[in-house]
């Protein structure tokens, strides 16, 4: 049994969609991080740095935090989108996905969709790097059907729940012919649709 401790983000919707990807049997705990139970003790003690996803694998009496490593540890459990001859791709994407993306796209919805009109400066400057991030993820997908190659992924993975919040971007996803492709279809698998939905079974990833 998996243990999912989480909140209904982007970061969390990465591990509820691998778990229903790779079938694993699991159970979620919301952290409330509205009211900061991120930032007490008892959560402290299994995520140093306070921040959701954490699992605990009963089965294997292992505890991970951060959601890129839960990712690999998943994958590597699984057996599953995380192909051994492309190993090394596959994290260049998704350490691209850790560091970049889902940052930038983050402080992007901080000052243009929460905060408007704050700090044009703010404003400006992650409009612009949310629309490269879309620019340098169109190029990508034009050679490749996915993120690291032919083959679904992890860094798929990673990436989608962030791209699902395109509409808070006002960049307008169609625009992108080959990321607006990629999207659609992830959008479409079974298990990202349930994961998705992992916190309320009336959400469904945003149609492009």
């Amino acid at each position: 049994m998996i243990e999912l401790f989480s909140a209904n983000t982007p970061n969390g919707k990465k591990i509820s969609i691998m778990l229903e990807e790779i079938n694993f049997n699991y159970k979620v705990t919301k952290v409330d991080i509205d009211n900061g139970d991120q930032f007490k003790d008892r959560f402290k003690k299994i995520s140093p740095f306070s921040k959701i996803p954490v699992i605990i694998d009963h089965k294997n009496n292992q505890t991970l935090y951060e959601s890129g490593a839960i990712l690999i540890y998943l994958a590597e459990q699984s057996g599953k989108f995380y192909d051994k001859s492309n190993r090394t791709k596959i994290n260049q994407l998704l350490m691209a996905q850790m560091s970049y993306v889902g940052p930038m796209l983050g402080q992007h919805h901080q000052f243009h969709h929460f905060n408007p009109g704050k700090s044009k400066f703010g404003e400006e400057r992650y409009f612009k790097i949310s629309k490269r991030i879309y620019s340098e993820l169109d190029a990508i997908l034009s050679k490749t059907n996915f993120l690291s190659g032919d083959n679904y992924t992890i860094a798929d993975i990673a990436t989608f729940p962030w791209m699902a919040r395109h509409e808070w971007h006002d960049i307008g996803l169609q625009k992108y012919k080959n990321l607006n492709r990629w999207y659609n279809e992830v959008a479409s698998r079974e298990a990202v649709i349930k994961g998705f939905a992992f916190m309320n079974k009336e959400e469904f990833p945003p149609i492009a």
